[in-house]
């Protein structure tokens, strides 16, 4: 068994060795990637083993020369892509990677994928940017929620979401004269009815102060930040409610400062882990959500009265299983699809 495992570990270091200098290939489309990545003849055999995030070659194909050759050609919503909001770019991210052994084991070698995409400049909304606002040295809060288009590019145009999709919800606070103001989501729900009451049917989608649930069930998670006084929430679509409207409730927390705690947090689960969204490093805030984050320490009650509360509700939003159906639907304009209202900063 010795014998074997050490021959195991000099095989694995011969082909850490010799994929070490890579000849890769990268284009970038509009929405989508292709990936060339030829590889010596040794490691044909492990075809299987190359990865670009989650998703194997497209194609593979061994060359007259008896090299092999991965191509991956898949859209940015494929294979687990990151993507994140930087100014007037969107920068689409991932990794190829070549795993001679079965998780858990770590792949041996791994190499950044990244396509950045410049916002045509009419498209970029008022919203995704921070410096457009003007600061009126008033003591009242207008908090925002809307459902965004898949490009995040503006509010979407419809209301009706094919189930597993995902459903862009971004919640925002203008700052006027409080600057930099934090916003979280401390509590989302969804429910059938645009009123919550006592016994009203509900899903938790975040909870327990600022934990993601629906990431642990499926592929939800908070996109990186484009401004502190804004979070997006990339909720993919669930069976609650399908076919019918449902509407998600949410109670935002907003404050002076970039204080974060336990109580005030934004996590979700990443890489199979909990993960604070605002400094990975600090992952350990969010170790409560696997019980509970409560009772409140003093410190936070302090700061408890420096922060303000508001109950926002987005909707009616339709999921289907079939969406062709109800293609031409789109958001209704009474209002009900959006949240905006001052509140006092107490």
């Amino acid at each position: 068994m010795v014998t074997h495992f050490c021959l195991g570990v000099v095989v694995l270091a011969v082909l850490a060795t010799a994929v070490a200098d890579p000849d890769i290939k990268v284009v970038c489309a509009k929405d989508s990637v292709r990936v060339t990545w030829r590889v010596a003849p040794q490691f044909v055999p492990y075809a299987a083993r190359f990865f670009l995030g989650n998703c194997m070659p497209s194609t593979w194909k061994v060359l007259p020369s008896g090299e092999g050759e991965a191509s991956f050609n898949y859209k940015f919503f494929d294979c687990r892509f990151t993507k994140q909001l930087k100014g007037k770019h969107v920068i689409y991210q991932n990794q190829l990677s070549f795993r001679p052994q079965s998780k858990p084991k770590p792949a041996i070698f791994t190499y950044p994928i990244q396509c950045v995409q410049k916002l045509a400049e009419e498209k970029v909304p008022q919203f995704l940017n921070p410096g457009s606002g003007v600061s009126e040295g008033h003591s009242k809060l207008v908090f925002h929620m809307e459902l965004l288009n898949e490009q995040l590019t503006g509010v979407s145009k419809t209301n009706v979401i094919p189930l597993g999709s995902f459903m862009p919800i971004w919640a925002a606070v203008e700052q006027k004269s409080h600057q930099p103001l934090v916003l979280l989501m401390d509590e989302c729900v969804a429910a059938s009815t645009p009123e919550l009451h006592p016994g009203s049917q509900v899903y938790p989608i975040v909870g327990n102060n600022g934990c993601l649930l629906e990431s642990k069930r499926g592929s939800s998670l908070f996109l990186p930040r484009y401004h502190s006084s804004a979070i997006i929430l990339y909720l993919q679509s669930f069976k609650f409610g399908m076919g019918g409207e449902v509407y998600i409730h949410c109670n935002l927390i907003v404050w002076d400062g970039d204080y974060l705690d336990q109580h005030r947090k934004a996590c979700h689960v990443k890489d199979g882990r909990w993960e604070l969204l605002d400094d990975p490093m600090r992952h350990s805030l969010c170790n409560c959500c696997e019980t509970s984050c409560n009772p409140r320490t003093k410190r936070a009650a302090d700061w408890e009265s420096l922060s303000s509360h508001f109950n926002s509700m987005l909707g009616p939003i339709i999921i289907v299983d079939q969406p062709d159906s109800m293609a031409n639907a789109s958001l209704l304009d009474t209002g009900a699809a959006q949240s905006k209202k001052r509140v006092d900063l107490s």
